[in-house]
């Protein structure tokens, strides 16, 4: 029988007891709850820490799990399952809308588009799949940035260039905007990347819960928005319902 790697055995007992309960633990307890001597119990959390799979509450100095276990739990969603439950949803949405509609997930510093359906009408168009977009500016980053503690730590540090006059680039504006989109459940992008185009997406939560995509319809601004009232309502109502009924089918009992 092989033999096991006793720092690995005790980095996931660390791990499952951080999980276990929903405060945060001091070195002391973790050292305690374990058997384990201080200085070995430290060394584990700090390797954890700098991995981002451990977080320190700068004031207590107590430790809590951190957001790169977010992002492996949502790796474990195959974007196929994904894409493949959100084909028929996907079409509907963009035969109600008459236009294009995109599904995007978190890859990197940007949006990964990993469907996209044509807008219905007989115009040229170009499949967008595979293509990267910024997550600061964009409905569908700015959704997963406000309910993706991952997505929204990559925005907030990273660079946020701005594309079009209507780009908000400061951290305030922008954690302000995060703020809105998880207060009505949906973001919009008007002409804040692209001149002439407007956008509106509303998140995917899988049977955890957990956000692991957004839906997005994306059009002329003379189309998609109502003068200055902004984002058609209905619109509106027909992307949060796809975002619903994506997440009803991979599980979710959020809506």
């Amino acid at each position: 029988m092989a033999r096991t790697i006793q720092s690995l055995e005790r980095a996931a007992a660390v791990l499952r007891l951080l999980a276990g309960g929903e405060r945060r633990l001091g070195l002391s307890e973790v050292a305690s709850a374990l058997g384990l001597a201080k200085g070995t119990t430290h060394g584990l959390i700090r390797t954890l820490q700098q991995e981002g799979f451990v977080e320190q509450d700068a004031d207590t100095g107590k430790y809590t799990l951190g957001a790169e276990l977010l992002r492996l739990g949502n790796s474990y969603l195959d974007v196929h399952e994904l894409r493949a439950r959100a084909l028929v949803w996907a079409d509907d949405l963009a035969r109600s809308s008459g236009e294009s509609v995109y599904l995007g997930v978190l890859h990197q510093q940007g949006v990964l588009i990993v469907h996209h359906v044509f807008r219905p009408d007989d115009s040229r168009q170009v499949l967008e799949v595979g293509a990267m977009q910024p997550l600061h500016s964009t409905a569908l980053g700015k959704v997963l940035a406000a309910y993706d503690p991952v997505a929204h730590s990559e925005a907030a540090d990273a660079e946020r260039e701005a594309f079009t006059e209507h780009t908000t680039t400061g951290l305030p504006e922008f954690e302000a905007l995060l703020d809105l989109t998880r207060a009505r459940g949906w973001a919009s992008d008007i002409e804040e990347t692209w001149e002439g185009v407007a956008s509106v997406a509303a998140p995917v939560h899988d049977r955890r819960r957990m956000p692991v995509g957004a839906v997005c319809v994306t059009g002329a601004v003379e189309r998609v928005c109502d003068g200055a009232e902004g984002v058609k309502a209905q619109t509106v109502a027909a992307v949060r319902d796809c975002a619903r009924a994506v997440s009803r089918d991979l599980g979710s009992g959020r809506f």
